[in-house]
C-alpha cells in the first residue's frame, strides 16, 4: 500500500472525527436547548401559581384584617360605654362624700360645742364637789387624805380576804386533785407489793444443851468469855436464863459473827481461848461472804445491774441492820420494788428509781461509823461508785433534808413511807412513843390561840381545838401550817403525821 493511500485514510479519519465531534456538539446543543425550554415553561407554571396564591393570600389577609377591625371596634364601644358608667358612679359618690363632709364638719361643730358645754359642766361639778368634801370633812371631822386612806384600808382588807378565800378555794382544789391521783398511783403500787412483815431484834439469844456448858463458856477465872468478847467485840451476858446465853452488840455483824462463832464451839465442845480465835476468825470470813452473796442476791431480785463490789458488800451488811425493829435489807428490797412501779406509773426511768430505792438506805451500814444523817452519807458512798446523778438525788432527798426535791426524792420518800408505815412493819419502845406524843401536843400548845390539843392514831394525827374569838377560818389555815412545818423541823418520826385545826363557835343561851 503507498503514501497516497495512508494520506487518503488519514485524512479520511480526520474528517469522520471532525464531522463526528460537530455531530455531537449540535446534538448537545439541541439536548440543552430543550431543556431549557422546559424549564421556562416550568418557572412559568410554579410564577402563575406563586402569584395565584399570594392574591389568594392577601384577600384572605383582607378579610381577617377587616374581621380585627370590627372587633376592635365593637369592643372600643363596649370599654367606652364601660368607662363612661365608671365615671358616672364616681362624680355620684363625690358628690354623696361631699355631702357627707358637710355633716361630718356640722357634727364637728356640734360637737365642739357639746364639749364647751361639757366642759362648764364639770366645772361648775368641780366646783359642787369641793364645797360637798369640805362640808362631809366638817361633818366627819377628817381631811380628804384620812378618808381616802381609811377608804384605801378598807379595799385593801377586802381584797386580802378574797384573795386568800381564793386562795384557799384553789388549794384545797389542787389537793383533793393531787390527792386523787396519789392515792391512784400509791393504792396500785401497794397493791402490786405483797411481801410480809417481819421484825427483828437487836439482842441475839444462843441456846446451850446444858446449864453445864456456861460454866465451860465463863472458863477458869473467866478467861474463855474474856477472849470470846475480845475476839468478837461483843459482850456476852450470862444470866438465870435456862440454856440459853445473851449477846449484846451495838454492831450487828459483830453480833452475827458472835453468834455464829459461839453455835460452832458448843458443838464442837472444844472451848479454849486458841480455838476461840481460830474459830471467830474463820467465822469472819463466812460472814464477809454471806454479805456479799446476801448483797448480790438483793440486787438480782430486784433486777439491779452493773453495781460495784463496794456497794454490793455495803448494801448486804443491811441484812444485819435494823430499823424499829425492820429488817433494813428487807426493807431496801421492797422499797426498790415500789419505786419501780411508782415510777411506772409516772412515766420516769423504771430501771433509776429501783436503783434509787435500793440503795437509799445504804448510808445505814456506816452511820456507827460516820457522823451525819444517813441519807447524806448514803448520797456520798453512792457518789463514788455511781455516776447516776439522778440515783443519788433520790438517795439524798427521800428524808427532804436538802434545799431542793426532785421527783426521783418524791419516788423514794413515798415508797420508803408505803414500805415502813405499813401496820406492824416497825415498832418502837413505849417511852420513846410517849415522848413522841407530847412532843406534838407541846409544839402545837405553844402556839396562840390554842385551845386543846390530841395526839391520836398512834401519833400519826393531832387535833387541836382553837379560840373561835382569836382564830378566824384563814388563820386556823395558817396556823396548821405553821405547826406542819414546826412538826418537820422539830420531831423525828417515821412515815407521815396529819395535823387538823378545829374551829367552833357555840352560841349558849338559857330561858328563864
Amino acid at each position: 500500500m503507498g503514501i497516497e493511500s495512508i494520506l487518503a485514510i488519514f485524512f479520511s479519519f480526520v474528517i469522520g472525527v471532525v464531522f463526528g465531534g460537530m455531530a455531537i456538539f449540535l446534538f448537545r446543543r439541541m439536548m440543552v436547548n430543550r431543556q431549557l425550554r422546559i424549564a421556562q415553561r416550568r418557572a412559568s407554571r410554579i410564577t402563575a401559581e406563586a402569584s395565584a396564591e399570594s392574591k389568594k393570600t392577601l384577600d384572605e389577609a383582607k378579610q381577617e384584617a377587616e374581621k380585627i377591625k370590627s372587633v376592635g371596634d365593637a369592643e372600643y364601644r363596649e370599654r367606652r360605654t364601660e368607662l363612661q358608667r365608671q365615671e358616672n358612679r364616681l362624680s355620684q359618690k363625690t358628690e354623696s362624700l361631699e355631702h357627707k363632709l358637710e355633716g361630718l364638719e356640722q357634727r364637728e361643730r356640734n360637737l365642739s360645742n357639746k364639749e364647751k358645754e361639757a366642759a362648764s359642766i364639770r366645772s361648775e361639778l368641780g366646783e359642787i364637789r369641793n364645797r360637798q368634801l369640805k362640808q362631809l370633812e366638817l361633818i366627819s371631822g377628817m381631811s380628804t387624805a384620812e378618808a381616802k386612806q381609811i377608804f384605801l384600808d378598807t379595799i385593801e382588807t377586802e381584797m386580802q380576804d378574797e384573795i386568800s378565800r381564793r386562795l384557799r378555794e384553789l388549794e384545797i382544789k389542787l389537793k383533793e386533785e393531787a390527792d386523787k391521783k396519789a392515792q391512784e398511783i400509791l393504792a396500785q403500787a401497794i397493791q402490786r407489793s405483797a411481801s410480809e412483815v417481819v421484825s427483828e431484834t437487836t439482842v441475839a439469844a444462843v441456846p446451850l444443851p446444858s446449864d453445864e456448858m456456861k460454866g465451860r463458856l465463863i472458863g477458869r477465872e473467866g478467861r474463855n468469855i474474856r477472849a470470846l468478847e475480845q475476839a468478837t467485840g461483843v459482850d456476852l451476858i450470862v444470866d438465870d436464863t435456862p440454856e440459853a446465853v445473851t449477846l449484846s452488840s451495838f454492831d450487828p455483824v459483830r453480833r452475827e459473827i458472835a453468834r455464829l462463832a459461839l453455835t460452832k464451839l458448843i458443838l464442837d465442845g472444844r472451848i479454849h481461848p486458841a480455838r476461840i480465835e481460830e474459830v471467830v476468825n474463820k467465822t469472819k470470813e463466812e460472814v464477809d461472804a454471806a454479805i456479799y452473796s446476801a448483797g448480790e442476791q438483793a440486787a438480782y431480785q430486784v433486777g439491779v445491774h452493773g453495781l460495784r463490789p463496794e456497794l454490793i458488800k455495803l448494801l448486804g451488811r443491811l441484812k444485819y441492820r435494823t430499823s424499829y425493829g425492820q429488817n433494813v435489807l428487807n426493807h431496801s428490797v421492797e422499797v426498790a420494788h415500789l419505786a419501780g412501779m411508782i415510777a411506772g406509773e409516772l412515766g420516769t426511768n423504771v430501771a433509776l428509781a429501783k436503783k434509787a430505792g435500793l440503795l437509799h438506805d445504804i448510808g445505814k451500814a456506816v452511820d456507827r461509823e460516820v457522823e451525819g444523817p444517813h441519807a447524806a452519807i448514803g448520797a456520798d458512798l453512792v457518789k463514788q461508785w455511781d455516776k447516776s446523778p439522778e440515783v443519788v438525788q433520790g438517795i439524798a432527798e427521800h428524808h427532804f433534808e436538802t434545799d431542793t426535791a426532785s421527783i426521783w426524792g418524791f419516788i423514794v420518800a413515798a415508797a420508803d413511807a408505803i414500805s415502813s408505815a405499813r401496820p406492824g412493819a416497825r415498832r418502837e419502845s413505849l417511852e420513846h412513843y410517849l415522848k413522841r406524843l407530847k412532843e406534838l401536843e407541846d409544839i402545837a400548845n405553844s402556839f396562840k390561840g390554842v385551845e386543846k390539843s390530841y395526839a391520836i392514831q398512834a401519833g400519826r394525827e393531832i387535833r387541836i381545838l382553837v379560840k373561835p374569838e382569836e382564830i378566824d377560818d384563814l388563820g386556823a389555815m395558817r396556823l396548821a401550817r405553821d405547826i406542819v412545818k414546826k412538826i418537820e423541823e422539830g420531831v423525828e418520826y417515821p412515815g407521815q403525821i396529819k395535823v387538823t385545826v378545829l374551829r367552833e363557835t357555840r352560841a349558849i343561851d338559857y330561858a328563864k
